[in-house]
């Protein structure tokens, strides 16, 4: 398994910024050691790259246990699924639609594996990177009523959208490499 620090070194050069603040936003800020590296277990498996979700989710898992990586298997999934069914609510805007229950299960939320205001947090990254408005808004109000800051909201966001950035930029790389490889000589003169 590739470390976090060697896919930080796998960034291209047009992805400098991504590979700073991938150091400093899993390094700082105002989130606990295991809000931050639940946060962003959640973030990776949202943005689905592979080598970086492995990466991460073992980084996490010796930062911040086990209980919170399952906790951010288990947000990423449910918000996997919430988020395409409440985006299509708002989106639709048909009030016949919004007064339809969901009937998905999704009891995890009330029990999470350490704590419902970490598991809000957690869900709330996974949110913003799935572009669902009323799931940001609904877990946004949740952090900030069970005792969080809004600079404990904007860590949170910042991490994901960073842990975005990182996926987006290795596929890219990942992209480039397989297309310059697969260049033959005869191809590449003119």
């Amino acid at each position: 398994m590739e470390t976090l620090a060697a896919l930080r070194e796998r960034l291209p050069e047009a992805a400098k910024d991504i590979k700073l603040n991938l150091q400093s936003v899993l390094s700082g800020g105002v989130l606990t050691q295991s809000q931050r590296w639940g946060v962003a277990a959640a973030a990776a498996l949202a943005s689905r790259h592979p080598p970086l979700t492995r990466a991460i989710l073992g980084e996490a898992r010796r930062e911040a246990g086990d209980a919170v990586v399952d906790d951010a298997v288990a947000a990423a999934a449910l918000m996997g699924m919430n988020n395409v069914f409440y985006r299509f609510k708002h989106r639709i805007g048909k009030a016949a639609y919004q007064d339809k229950p969901a009937r998905l299960r999704m009891n995890r939320l009330a029990k999470p594996a350490t704590n419902k205001l970490d598991f809000e947090l957690f869900s709330l990254a996974v949110s913003a990177i799935n572009d669902c408005e009323s799931c940001v808004r609904a877990h946004e109000q949740a952090v900030i009523d069970g005792g969080l800051s809004d600079d404990a909201v904007v860590d949170a966001t910042r991490i994901a959208a960073t842990i975005h950035a990182a996926a987006v930029a290795l596929e890219a790389a990942e992209a480039l490499q397989n297309l310059e490889g697969s260049a033959s000589p005869a191809a590449a003169t003119p």
